[in-house]
C-alpha cells in the first residue's frame, strides 16, 4: 500500500509491532545481548561490526553494534527520505564525522568541498583539518571549479544556516559529476524536501531539530543507498557513535506529528516574517518564502514551502541585536531550533562563533526559530522587544550628543 506522507511519519518502522504483540513503540534499553553460542556469537559480531544486519538466530551482540529501537527509527526515517537506509548516530556533528570519515576511507581521497554558508560546527571542523581532509570552501556557482580529482565529497545545506539561502541541488549535483554530495536537510526535513530524489547521495539531519521537535533529544541520521549505510554503520561501529535508545525512541514518536508541527510552524513564521518586513527597526528579513531568498525559484520546485525559519538584519547593528535578544520574554534566546516553542539567537556570537571571518554572518544578524505559539503572541513579544532595541539607538544618539 502506498501511503500519504502524513499517514507514513505515523506507521513507518512499526511494521513489527504486532508481532511483537504491542501498540506503542518499545524501548529496548539493553546494553548487551545473550548469544546462542560461540560460533554464531563471533560470527553476529563480525557481520554487525563491519556494518551488516542482524542475521536470523542471531545475536544483536553489544548496543554499540546494534540496537532494535534505533533499528525501528532508522527505518522510519529512511522511508521519509525516499532512501533505501538510514544510519543513526549520537548527534548531528557524529552524523558529519561518520560521513567525512567513511567516504574519505572508501575512496582514499581526502579533499571535500564545501558550499558556504554552512552550519558553524560543520564548517569549524571541515576547516580545522581535524579528520585529515583539505577543504576547498566555495559557493554554489564555484562548485565546478572547486571539484578535484582527489575530491571525496562535496557538503551543501540548504536552506543554509543561518541566512536561510536557498542552493540548487540539481545544479551542485551535475557540478560535482560522479562526486557524492552530502546535502544538510535539518532546516527543510523531509516534509518538504528529499535531496536524493535530486541527485544527492547522502541526506543528514540534526534529528535534534525538527525530528524531535521538543527540545528534549540530541542526535544525527544520515539516509543514503544501502552501500553507503553500510560504510557508515562501520565507522559507527568502530567509532562509538551509535544513538542512545532513549533517543531513538523520542525521535520515532516525533516523526509522527513531524508533517503537522512544521506545517503549523511554517505558517507561523509566514505570518511573522511579513510583520517584521514593515518595522523601521529590521533593514532585511530573510525568509525563504520571499521572492529576494529565493531568486531561484526554488520553494515549489525544490522544497515545497519555505519552511519555519527566519533571519533578519537589524538596522543599528550589533547592539540593537543584543538588545533585542535580551529582551524577548515569550522567545526563549538559545542555540538549536525546530522545538515547538520559539527560538532566537544571535549566529555570529554563539553557533558560527568559531567559522573563518570571512564567511562568519554580520554582527547585526539574529535568527528566529518559528514555534508552535500564536503568531500574535510572538509578534507582540517582538514589537516589545524591538521598540527596547530601538529606544537603545535614541540613549546612544543622545548620549554622543
Amino acid at each position: 500500500m502506498t501511503l500519504h506522507p502524513d499517514s507514513l511519519a505515523v506507521h513507518a518502522g512499526r511494521d513489527d509491532l504486532a508481532s511483537l504483540g504491542v501498540h506503542a513503540l518499545p524501548l529496548d534499553l539493553s546494553s548487551t545481548n545473550p548469544l546462542p553460542g560461540i560460533e554464531l556469537g563471533g560470527m553476529s559480531y563480525e557481520v554487525l561490526a563491519t556494518g551488516g544486519h542482524p542475521s536470523e538466530g542471531g545475536s544483536n551482540v553489544y548496543a554499540r553494534l546494534w540496537n532494535p529501537t534505533v533499528a525501528r527509527f532508522e527505518e522510519a526515517l529512511a522511508r521519509l527520505e525516499h532512501a533505501e537506509e538510514a544510519v543513526a548516530f549520537s548527534s548531528g556533528m557524529a552524523a558529519v564525522t561518520a560521513v567525512l570519515l567513511a567516504l574519505t576511507h572508501e575512496s582514499e581521497k581526502r579533499h571535500v568541498v564545501a558550499v558556504r554558508p554552512l552550519y558553524g560546527g560543520t564548517d569549524h571542523l571541515l576547516a580545522s583539518g581535524l579528520l585529515g581532509v583539505e577543504t576547498t570552501f566555495c559557493s554554489p556557482d564555484g562548485v565546478t571549479d572547486a571539484v578535484r580529482d582527489d575530491t571525496a565529497l562535496v557538503v551543501l545545506e540548504s536552506p543554509a544556516n543561518p541566512t536561510l539561502e536557498l542552493v540548487d541541488i540539481r545544479r551542485v549535483t551535475a557540478a560535482a559529476g560522479v562526486v557524492p554530495v552530502l546535502v544538510d536537510n535539518t532546516f527543510a526535513t523531509p516534509v518538504l524536501q528529499h535531496p536524493l530524489d535530486l541527485g544527492a547521495s547522502l541526506s543528514l539531519h540534526s534529528a535534534t531539530k525538527y525530528l524531535g521537535g521538543h527540545g528534549d533529544v540530541v542526535g544525527g541520521v544520515v539516509a543514503c543507498d544501502a552501500r553507503l549505510a553500510a560504510a557508515l554503520r562501520r565507522t559507527r561501529a568502530i567509532t562509538g557513535a551509535i544513538m542512545h535508545p532513549l533517543a531513538a525512541y523520542l525521535l520515532h514518536r516525533g516523526l509522527a506529528t513531524l508533517p503537522v508541527r512544521m506545517r503549523a510552524q511554517q505558517e507561523g513564521a509566514r505570518v511573522v516574517a511579513e510583520w517584521l518586513l514593515s518595522r523601521p527597526e529590521v533593514a532585511r528579513v530573510h525568509f525563504p518564502g520571499f521572492s529576494d531568498s529565493d531568486p531561484r525559484g526554488l520553494i515549489g520546485t525544490q522544497q515545497s514551502g519555505p519552511g519555519a525559519m527566519i533571519a533578519i538584519e537589524l538596522a543599528d547593528g550589533f547592539d540593537a541585536a543584543a538588545t533585542l535578544t535580551a529582551s524577548v520574554q515569550l522567545f526563549t534566546h538559545a542555540v538549536s531550533l525546530g522545538s515547538v516553542d520559539s527560538l532566537i539567537q544571535h549566529p555570529a556570537a554563539l553557533t558560527h562563533r568559531p567559522v573563518a571571518a570571512e564567511a562568519k554572518p554580520s554582527d547585526a544578524l539574529v535568527r528566529l526559530s518559528i514555534g508552535l505559539e500564536d503568531p500574535a503572541d510572538l509578534i507582540a513579544d517582538l514589537d516589545q522587544a524591538l521598540t527596547a532595541a530601538a529606544g537603545v539607538r535614541e540613549r546612544m544618539g543622545t548620549a554622543l550628543g
